[in-house]
């Protein structure tokens, strides 16, 4: 399968979003007290799926955000909740790498990076600012794409030519065509220790549905679900999984 033929649109945005969110709540509810009202910066939100989820268990929520088009998106998405979600969000137009510019060291107890790294020049730059948000026994969370694994998602569509360029590669092509970073994992782990909030778990995200078309919402959809979350935390397939959500924790 070389396209997307018959997949719905966001179907795998989706299935990475549900994934994610089930992971972090699985590393909040291990790192701090049940019912504890967390204080949460969501740098690069796009359109705010893991800030309003968060939002909505009942934590205030900040979120950065600079596209014009995802601020659009997340503020019509924030007007249509109820008052008292609406009162736990705070959405701020800006670069994550100013985020020293507009809070103060250890303001937060969960800082959220998700799919932002891959488009930075400097990502060790932006992790250290990262870091210094992290309030103490704090919580970091990332996703970046696999550079292990840059080849899975060519060949399981059956895009050979891509598969065998990707191989040993640590960059790739966005769905605008723009050329950005893949990660390791072990690089990462190191640059988390160096922000003093060294790795405390990592799930794979995303492989099964890369190859196949996502279910409609029921049966089918929570069976491929089931199975990639098994995926995400299992050997060897973890490694291989099309993103890395990697979590880092300040003592």
């Amino acid at each position: 399968m070389s396209e997307d033929r018959g997949v719905r649109p966001g179907a795998r945005e989706a299935v990475q979003q549900e994934l994610v969110g089930r992971q972090l709540d699985e590393r909040i509810v291990a790192r701090f007290p049940l019912g504890r009202r967390l204080k949460v910066l969501d740098v690069g939100m796009g359109r705010g799926a893991q800030a309003l989820r968060l939002a909505r268990a009942g934590h205030d929520v900040t979120g950065v955000e600079r596209d014009p088009d995802g601020l659009s998106a997340v503020r019509a998405a924030v007007a249509a909740e109820p008052e008292g979600i609406r009162s736990r969000m705070r959405i701020v137009e800006g670069d994550g790498r100013d985020t020293g510019v507009h809070f103060l060291p250890g303001s937060f107890d969960v800082v959220l990076c998700h799919g932002v790294l891959m488009h930075v020049e400097e990502p060790d730059a932006l992790l250290a600012g990262l870091g210094r948000m992290l309030a103490p026994g704090g919580l970091l969370s990332l996703v970046v794409r696999n550079a292990d694994a840059l080849a899975m998602r060519p060949g399981l569509r059956g895009d050979w030519a891509g598969a065998l360029a990707s191989f040993g590669a640590d960059t790739y092509r966005d769905a605008a065509g723009t050329e950005v970073r893949a990660h390791r994992l072990d690089a990462v782990g190191q640059a988390l220790a160096g922000i003093a909030a060294p790795l405390v778990s990592w799930y794979g995200v995303r492989l099964f549905s890369e190859a196949v078309d996502v279910p409609e919402p029921g049966p089918g959809l929570e069976a491929l679900l089931a199975a990639e979350e098994r995926a995400g935390r299992t050997e060897p397939y973890r490694r291989v999984a099309t993103l890395l959500h990697l979590c880092g924790g300040r003592d």
